[in-house]
């Protein structure tokens, strides 16, 4: 019981600790700003630096790039849910539940 409750906390521990680096990486790359401040529109209605290169998943399919920003609150959720599940079969084999 203490074995599984230690391993869900590791578990729970590493997996918070990777979604800010997550919801980094998933902002990066889908993000609608691009690396010189402006929005992917002003970048190409007004010739903006970059033109916006760097928003090429924004505007080649914005849907796609919203569907992508929902990664880190999905991967949250699964880290929630394996702190659920370890809790409660911990305290099952401990007869408790």
């Amino acid at each position: 019981m203490i074995a599984n409750l230690i391993g869900g906390f590791v578990a729970i521990l590493i997996g918070s600790s990777l979604v800010g680096p997550i919801s980094t990486e998933v902002n990066d790359t889908s993000g609608s700003v691009n690396s010189s401040g402006s929005t992917c529109t002003e970048a190409l209605n007004y010739g903006g630096a970059g033109g916006g290169a760097d928003c090429q998943l924004w505007l080649s399919s914005s849907w796609g790039a919203t569907v992508l920003k929902l990664v880190p609150g999905f991967f949250a959720l699964g880290i929630l849910g394996i702190g659920i599940a370890v809790t409660y079969s911990s305290l099952r084999q401990a007869g408790v539940v």
